[in-house]
């Protein structure tokens, strides 16, 4: 399954409305980073195997600054778990699939 499809782009205009969804676990990013483009494949698993109980999407913090300055987001990869529009929990640097699938799963509980 291509990366586009289990993983949603969100930008300035639909994050606000996105994250009122459930479950989202929002990865905020930049190309240029490299633990970044290493954490892309880590998600795309965690995003096939958690479809229909969170949403697992991404932020480029470029071209969303007033977002990224809102959440104080100083690093990336940040990944900011949000349940019900509200920030939940959130971590920072490049993590496994079972961590994430244990992150994603206490905020399903």
């Amino acid at each position: 399954m291509a990366q586009q499809e289990v993983i949603q782009h969100l930008s300035k205009d639909n994050f606000s409305s996105e994250i009122q969804k459930g479950v989202v676990l929002v990865d905020f990013y930049a190309d240029w980073c490299g633990p970044c483009r290493m954490l892309a494949p880590v998600l795309t698993q965690v995003a096939e195997e958690m479809q229909g109980k969170a949403t697992i999407a991404k932020l480029d913090i470029e071209e969303a600054e007033q977002i990224t300055q809102q959440l104080q987001i100083t690093s990336v990869p940040t990944l900011i778990l949000f349940k019900n529009g509200k920030e939940y929990k959130r971590i920072s640097g490049l993590r496994d699939v079972d961590y994430l699938r244990d992150f994603l799963n206490a905020a399903l509980a």
